[in-house]
């Protein structure tokens, strides 16, 4: 569902009243490049602020979503704006290329054209070099946004040419009061909110029935390799491994794991901050009784010691019964 004004001011206050601020007093940028994490907005406020640049008919800096430009936007057929985001890996010089040829074109509309470049850390050289060139000379009338959640990633004379915006991430409280008001569960919604910060994937997560057993697996896990360690070596091959064969799924069962040890650790300091697993809080506490702070924190390294080796390529079996070796250790 399309979010409002209101909920875009809320969400992203400072980033909002900037963009409206410019349009307002025709202060804009030729290039803008939205920076922030996965799920700030950044993609949801593009769509915002390109259809007010393009509005016939703005209310008090906000598009007024019936005239032919905001009609067009909405069903993706406007002429003037262009997306462009990677193909497979990367984006490529071709596609670069492609956009300036069409933005040149004197076919479209006459007003603003507006192209947008999603991931746009993911250019390679060549089509960074491109599209520098035609940000050094830009043209009247043209507006370029980028996106990047790794605005590092970027040529550094891409991002001087570019006016910043970063988004801030979002609550984590506020998305879970968000998630419970919809009828999710406040376990789930504790959960969720600690992988992601985009309301959609979010509740996209809560509904898969694969990412529930992972839950459920990491959990207990946690409690198999308190008390034997060759039981959750067993487990390792039984459940683990199956479950979180891909890359991206151990990265996240690792990042489950090290929430969960990180609760027992505030549970032990006594801290009132919200649980990853708020339904688990008596099983912690317990864990957190026969453990010292010194135990925990061996544990807490040997978890992220294991997150930081796993994009080398190595053993996934073998960092598995590494981490469960350590813990016990721990």
């Amino acid at each position: 569902m399309q979010k409002t004004t209101d909920e875009f001011l809320e969400m992203q206050p400072v980033v909002m009243k900037r963009l409206q601020g410019a349009y307002a007093k025709d202060r804009l940028a030729h290039a803008y490049l939205f920076e922030g994490p996965a799920g700030s907005g950044k993609k949801e406020i593009t769509h915002f602020f390109v259809k007010l640049l393009l509005c016939e008919s703005p209310l008090e800096n906000v598009p007024c979503e019936t005239c032919r430009s905001c009609q067009l936007y909405n069903s993706g057929n406007h002429t003037n704006v262009l997306f462009i985001e990677p193909d497979g890996q990367n984006i490529k010089i071709d596609q670069i290329r492609e956009l300036i040829f069409k933005l040149n074109k004197t076919g479209l509309n006459t007003g603003r054209k507006i192209y947008v470049i999603e991931q746009a850390d993911r250019m390679n050289n060549s089509s960074a070099n491109a599209l520098l060139k035609f940000l050094e000379e830009p043209e009247f009338n043209v507006t370029a946004i980028l996106l990047t959640e790794r605005l590092n990633a970027l040529m550094s004379t891409i991002r001087s040419r570019c006016q910043l915006v970063s988004f801030r991430p979002l609550s984590r409280s506020k998305l879970m009061e968000k998630l419970m008001a919809d009828g999710m569960t406040e376990s789930m919604a504790a959960t969720v909110s600690m992988l992601t910060q985009s309301e959609e994937e979010a509740i996209a997560l809560s509904q898969d029935e694969q990412f529930a057993q992972a839950r459920k697996t990491v959990l207990k896990l946690v409690e198999v390799a308190d008390s034997n360690v060759h039981e959750a070596l067993l487990m390792l091959q039984a459940e683990w491994l199956p479950l979180f064969k891909e890359k991206e799924d151990a990265e996240r069962g690792l990042d489950m794991l090290l929430f969960a040890y990180r609760d027992i650790a505030s549970v032990k300091a006594g801290l009132e901050t919200a649980r990853t697993y708020p339904d688990m809080e008596e099983t912690w506490k317990q864990m957190a009784l026969r453990r010292s702070f010194t135990v925990l924190s061996k544990q807490l390294q040997a978890v992220l010691q294991a997150k930081q080796q796993l994009p080398r390529n190595m053993n996934r079996t073998l960092l598995m019964e590494q981490l469960m070796l350590n813990l016990q250790e721990g």
